[in-house]
């Protein structure tokens, strides 16, 4: 039974260590989860070298072994592009910031034509690990145009823009009334 509960804590610990680095890479926790991956580590070291005679939990402690040698590439992986300043979340923030916030319009200036909407909202998408694979120029034009008339309808013949904005984890457009110049 004590070899039950010890898997049933690395279990929970190796939840609670992919969870903190995955704070830790969207930037909601400051630093890398150093001491909760180290408790892991030491008890990963003591299972590993006591032999399990019962063969379901011999399997349960290679299934969270090998789901932790995944986690542990991926992390690595992802350390070393954020070292190597190719962090794909890194570089869309460092843009926005590069960018500046335009006067009234908040931290992205809108896209003044459909190619640069589109090129910025895969590109937000991207970088919020959103697919990418179905979107067109095409189908994004459709959903303009559908957006646009029913804006139109709404508040009469008022130009309409669109943003790229990010929201809750996720890349979404916004439409605005334009202003008349």
């Amino acid at each position: 039974m004590a070899l039950e509960e010890d898997l049933t804590i690395l279990d929970r610990k190796l939840m609670q260590l992919k969870l903190a680095y995955d704070q830790y890479f969207l930037g909601a926790r400051p630093r890398e989860p150093v001491m909760l991956r180290d408790e892991v580590q030491k008890a990963v070291v003591v299972l590993s070298n006591q032999p399990i005679q019962n063969t379901a939990l011999r399997f349960r402690f290679g299934s969270i072994m090998s789901r932790y040698q995944a986690y542990k590439r991926r992390w690595v992986d992802t350390l070393r592009k954020i070292e190597d300043g190719t962090y794909e979340r890194h570089q869309f923030k460092a843009r926005i910031h590069k960018q500046g916030p335009a006067p009234s319009e908040g931290p992205a200036p809108p896209p003044r034509d459909r190619a640069t909407l589109f090129e910025a909202y895969v590109e937000a998408r991207r970088a919020c690990g959103q697919p990418v694979a179905s979107l067109s120029p095409e189908k994004l034009d459709a959903v303009i145009a559908k957006q646009e008339g029913e804006l139109r309808e709404r508040y009469g013949s008022a130009n309409v823009r669109f943003k790229v904005v990010v929201e809750d984890g996720k890349a979404k457009l916004k439409a605005s009334r334009a202003q008349q110049e």
